[in-house]
């Protein structure tokens, strides 16, 4: 068994403290994170709490799944893990910033007027 976590529909208020002290009680825990919006510093309502063994993870799911924190109902289930994708690289398409000008390829001429 994956001993990674996802927790979901958090509180913005419950910290990486409160999710901690909350799933030691199933087991010892390794890492907590709560994901953040990187610009405002606000929770986005989901994190990751990662146990140190198979029987804690398991113990975790069927405490916390469905339970209450901070006045929410919260999704404990194993976490995804992390995809190899191909995002973030130039785009092969010819898509990209296209300026104010908008969609389109060659710019140049104006469909021919004005030319002799």
């Amino acid at each position: 068994m994956n001993r990674n976590l996802y927790v979901g529909n958090l509180s913005q208020n419950v910290t990486e403290e409160d999710l901690r002290n909350n799933f030691s009680e199933a087991g010892a825990v390794k890492t907590v994170s709560v994901i953040k919006d990187k610009f405002s510093g606000v929770s986005r309502g989901f994190g990751f709490v990662e146990m140190e063994t198979d029987e804690g993870a398991q113990e975790a799911i069927k405490r916390f799944n469905g339970g209450d924190l901070d006045g929410k109902t919260i999704s404990v289930n194993e976490a995804k893990p992390k995809t190899e994708s191909g995002g973030g690289g130039p785009r092969r398409d010819g898509g990209g910033n296209r300026g104010p000008g908008g969609p389109g390829g060659y710019r140049g001429g104006g469909g021919g007027r004005g030319r002799y």
